[in-house]
C-alpha cells in the first residue's frame, strides 16, 4: 500500500501532511507503517483501515531513537509547579526548555508563587507577583524549537489566588504571554458562591515569612469577569478542578495528586507526568453508512480498544528512557498513564443519520463511551496479569472510586480485583486537529465546523471566481446521493455555529462520564453570543459535570493574537501583480508531468498551469531511485514556483535556467549513454521540459476555445495592480491565507493542514 492508496488519490492535503509532518527522510508508506507500529500486525491493520492513529509525536518519532535522535514519544507533560523561590522559578524554565527540545508540550501551575506585593527578604522588598513570571515561561516556549515549530504551553492558577484577577486580565494585552494558553482552576466552593451571590476569599500564606494575604471578592463578579474575558479573548479557559480530582481511577489514592494540565487541557497529570496519545476513528465503525440499516459495530470497536491499549503500553515501555527529565522517567514508570481517545464523532453521527446533540445521538455516545471505558479497563487488567500492575497500584482504592463503579461490567470488576491495572490513567479525548485533517474526518468530539468553505480566487485574466470546498463527509454524501445544492442536505447536517450551546455541552458531558482524564474541546459560538450567555454556558457546563470548558466567539479579539506576528504568505491576485503579490494556487489547475534523464540519473518534473490562461503556477521536482541532490531539486522547484506565482512569465524563468552553464556529468552521460534530456545541465533540462509542457497546455486550451495557441512571450510588463488588503478581523492561515477554524484549543487550517495550539 502507498500513502495515496491509504489516504485517497484526491486527498492531496492529507498526503502533504503525511509527507511533511510524519514521514522520515523520504521513507515509503510501508516502512513508515512498520516503524510507527513497531511491526505489530494488528496495529498495522487498524492504521491501514483508518480505525486508529497514534498521537503526532509517535507518528513522527517512534523508532528514531535508533538513529541517534533525542526525541520523546509523549505529546505532553506537566512540569512540577515552581516553589515560591527564585531558584525554583528559573529551574522550571530550564525544565520547560529541555522538554520542548525533545518535542513535548508542557503545562505548569503557578499557584504556589507569592502574589504581587508580598514581602520578600531581598533587595526588592516586595515580590512582583506570580503573574510576572508568565512572560518568562512564554519566552522560553517561543525560543525553543520543535522541528520547525514552537513549543506549546499551558499556565494555570487557582481561583483562590490573590493574583487571579491580574492573571485573567493579562492576555487582554495582545502582546503579552503570546505563546501560552491560560486557564483558571475553579473549585466547587467558588461555583456555589457564584450561585448564591456570596463573597469568596482570595488567600495565600507565604511559607518563608508566614505572611497571610487575604481579600474578599464577590464571587459572581469574579465569575462574570472570567466569562467576559473568555467571551472577548477566548481565554482564560475554566478548569473545574474538584471534578478533575474526583472523577478518575486515582481519586481515592492518597499519595496521588494532579499538578496541572497539558497545553490543550485534555490531560490532568501529576508533577513530571506525561501521556502517550492515540485516537480511534469512530466513523470507520459504522456498518451500512447513510442507509436506514446503518449501525455501530460495538464488537469490532471493543476489539479495537483492547488492541490500542496494548499498543500504547508498548510505546510507553519503549519510550521510558526517552523522556528528557529524570523526574519524568520516574513519574511515568510509577503511574504509567496512557491516553486513548476518539475522533470522527461528527462523521459517525452523519453516517448513522443522527443529529449531533439530540437525545438519540447523546444516548448512543453514552453507550459507546461505556463500552470504551469498560473495555480499556479490562484490557489494562489483562496486561497487569501478564506484566504486572503499575508500581503504585492499590486495587481497593481503584475499585472504590466513583468513576470505576460507573464504568465497569461484572466481568471487568473481577479482572481488576484479581490482577489490578497496568495503567493508572487510560482515556482522554485530544484535539486531533492535524490527524483528522489528514484523514479527512471531523476532529475529537467536535461537530463539523461548516458544511463548506467558500473561497474566492481571481484567474490571471482578472475575473473573480467564487466556489465552495465541501467538508469531506458532506462531499461524500452529496456524491453518493447526487446532490448538487447543499441546501438540500438532510436536517441532521448541523454545524458548530447552528448548534445550541446546550447540545454541545450535552455531548461533551456524555463522553466525560466515561473519560478518566479530560477532554480538549472548544465550544464555537457566533459573534452575536452575549457575555450573559457565556456565563450561562459556564454554569451549565459545571452542572453537567464537565472537567473544563472554553468558548471561541466568532470575530472576538483573539483574532489579534493570530494576526499580530504571522501574516499569510499568499494573497489572491490577478493579472498584473504589484510588488510582493503572490498568486494563490487553487485546486482547479492543469497538471503535466515529464521524466527527465540527467547526468546524475532520473528526474521527475511536475508542473501546474492556470486553467484559463495556461500560465505556469507551480513546479515540483524530485529525483528517481538515482539522480542528484533531492534538497537541491526541492529548492529549485520552490524558487521556480514562487517566481511564477509572483508574476514572472515562463520565458523569463526559462531564460534564467538556460543561463546556468554546462554540467560535466551531464556531458559524460550524453557522450556515453546518449539518453539525456535536452539541455546541458539539470536546470536547463527542467527549463526545456517546462516550455514543452507550457506549449502543450496552450495547444489544448486553444483547441478548447477555438483560438490560436499562445507561443510568444509578452512584449511588455503587465500593468501594476494594488495589493489586496487583508481584513484584520479575519482569522487567516499564515501558511496559505485561508480562514482558520478554532477546534479543541487549536487553530486548524482545513485548506493546507497547518495547525497551532495556543
Amino acid at each position: 500500500m502507498t500513502e495515496k492508496e491509504w489516504l485517497g488519490e484526491d486527498n492531496q492535503l492529507g498526503i502533504d501532511i503525511w509527507k511533511n509532518k510524519y514521514c522520515y527522510e523520504g521513507e515509503d508508506f510501508e516502512a513508515w507503517l512498520d516503524r510507527i507500529c513497531g511491526g505489530d500486525s494488528e496495529v498495522i491493520n487498524l492504521v491501514k483501515n483508518k480505525k486508529f492513529l497514534f498521537g503526532g509525536r509517535i507518528l513522527s518519532n517512534r523508532g528514531l531513537q535508533n538513529k541517534g535522535k533525542k526525541v520523546s514519544l509523549s505529546n505532553c507533560y506537566v512540569i512540577e509547579p515552581p516553589e515560591d523561590e527564585i531558584e525554583s522559578i528559573f529551574e522550571c524554565a530550564t525544565k520547560l526548555a529541555r522538554t520542548y527540545s525533545y518535542g513535548g508540550g508542557c503545562g505548569v501551575d503557578i499557584s504556589k508563587l507569592s502574589p504581587r506585593g508580598a514581602r520578600i527578604n531581598n533587595a526588592a522588598k516586595h515580590t512582583s507577583g506570580s503573574v510576572s513570571f508568565m512572560e518568562l515561561y512564554s519566552l522560553v516556549t517561543e525560543l525553543i524549537g520543535q522541528n520547525g515549530r514552537r513549543g506549546a504551553l499551558m499556565i494555570s492558577i487557582d481561583c483562590s489566588h490573590p493574583d487571579v484577577e491580574e492573571f485573567i486580565n493579562l492576555k487582554t494585552d495582545l502582546n503579552k504571554v503570546t505563546k501560552a494558553n491560560i486557564s483558571v482552576r475553579i473549585d466547587h466552593e467558588f461555583m456555589e458562591a457564584v450561585k448564591a451571590n456570596k463573597e469568596y476569599l482570595l488567600h495565600f500564606t507565604r511559607k518563608e515569612t508566614g505572611e497571610k494575604i487575604e481579600r474578599l471578592v464577590n464571587a459572581r463578579d469574579l465569575f462574570h469577569h472570567i466569562a467576559e474575558t473568555n467571551w472577548d479573548y477566548a481565554e482564560p479557559g475554566a478548569l473545574f478542578w474538584d471534578r478533575i480530582c474526583s472523577w478518575n481511577l486515582l481519586s481515592n489514592t492518597k499519595e496521588f495528586s494532579y499538578a496541572g494540565v497539558n497545553p490543550c487541557a485534555e490531560e490532568p497529570l501529576p508533577a513530571g507526568g506525561s501521556c502517550l496519545l492515540g485516537s480511534m476513528n469512530l466513523s470507520e465503525f459504522v456498518i451500512n453508512p447513510f442507509t436506514d440499516n446503518a449501525s455501530f459495530d460495538f464488537a469490532e470497536f471493543k476489539k479495537c480498544v483492547k488492541t490500542c491499549v496494548g499498543a500504547l503500553n508498548d510505546v510507553l515501555e519503549e519510550g521510558l528512557p526517552l523522556h528528557p527529565l529524570k523526574e519524568q522517567q520516574e513519574s511515568v514508570a510509577a503511574w504509567r498513564q496512557i491516553g486513548l481517545g476518539i475522533m470522527g464523532l461528527a462523521d459517525m453521527l452523519l453516517k448513522l443519520g443522527l443529529t449531533y446533540g439530540e437525545a438519540d445521538a447523546v444516548e448512543l455516545c453514552d453507550r459507546i463511551g461505556f463500552a470504551m471505558a469498560d473495555s480499556a479497563i479490562a484490557a489494562s487488567a489483562m496486561l497487569a496479569k501478564k506484566h504486572g500492575a503499575y508500581p503504585k497500584c492499590n486495587i481497593e482504592e481503584i475499585m472504590s472510586t466513583p468513576f470505576f463503579k460507573a464504568n465497569t461490567s461484572e466481568g471487568t470488576i473481577e479482572l481488576v480485583k484479581k490482577y489490578g491495572l497496568r495503567n493508572s490513567q487510560l482515556l482522554t479525548i485530544a484535539p486531533t486537529g492535524t490527524l483528522s485533517t489528514m484523514l479527512g474526518i471531523s476532529g475529537g468530539i467536535e461537530p463539523i465546523y461548516a458544511n463548506f468553505y467558500e473561497r474566492k480566487t481571481e484567474s490571471l485574466h482578472g475575473t473573480d471566481v467564487y466556489y465552495k470546498v465541501y467538508t469531506p463527509i458532506v462531499k461524500q454524501f452529496m456524491l453518493d446521493f447526487n446532490i448538487s445544492d447543499d441546501s438540500h442536505l438532510p436536517s441532521y447536517f448541523v454545524t458548530a455555529m447552528t448548534l445550541d450551546y446546550r447540545q454541545r455541552i450535552n455531548m461533551q458531558a456524555a463522553w466525560q462520564q466515561h473519560i478518566d482524564a479530560s477532554i480538549s474541546s472548544t465550544v464555537n459560538v457566533p459573534n452575536s453570543f452575549t457575555v450573559e450567555e457565556t456565563e450561562s454556558l459556564y454554569m451549565y457546563a459545571y452542572d453537567c459535570g464537565l472537567k473544563g470548558v472554553t468558548i471561541y466567539r466568532d470575530g472576538c479579539k483573539r483574532t489579534g493574537i493570530l494576526s499580530s506576528d504571522e501574516k499569510p504568505k499568499s494573497v489572491t491576485a490577478g493579472d498584473g501583480l504589484g510588488r510582493g503579490e503572490i498568486i494563490l494556487v487553487t485546486d482547479d489547475v492543469i497538471g503535466k508531468k515529464r521524466k527527465l534523464i540527467t547526468g546524475c540519473g532520473s528526474l521527475h518534473c511536475i508542473a501546474l498551469f492556470d486553467p484559463n490562461t495556461g500560465a505556469l503556477l507551480e513546479t515540483y521536482l524530485s529525483k528517481g531511485s538515482t539522480g542528484g541532490c533531492n534538497n537541491f531539486m526541492i529548492g529549485l522547484s520552490r524558487m521556480i514556483s514562487i517566481s511564477a506565482r509572483g508574476g514572472i512569465d515562463i520565458y523569463t524563468i526559462i531564460d534564467q535556467l538556460n543561463s546556468t552553464g554546462s554540467c560535466p556529468s551531464y556531458t559524460v552521460r550524453r557522450a556515453t549513454k546518449q539518453d539525456t534530456s535536452k539541455g546541458s545541465c539539470c536546470p536547463m533540462a527542467v527549463g526545456n521540459a517546462l516550455l514543452d509542457m507550457y506549449n502543450e497546455v496552450q495547444r489544448e486550451l486553444a483547441e478548447k476555445n477555438g483560438t490560436e495557441p499562445k507561443k510568444q512571450p509578452p512584449k511588455k510588463a503587465p500593468k501594476p495592480k494594488a495589493v489586496k488588503n487583508i481584513n484584520k478581523e479575519s482569522i487567516l492561515c499564515p501558511q496559505c491565507g485561508e480562514p482558520l477554524v478554532f477546534e479543541g484549543g487549536c487553530n486548524v487550517c482545513k485548506s493546507c493542514g497547518w495547525s497551532k495550539c495556543f
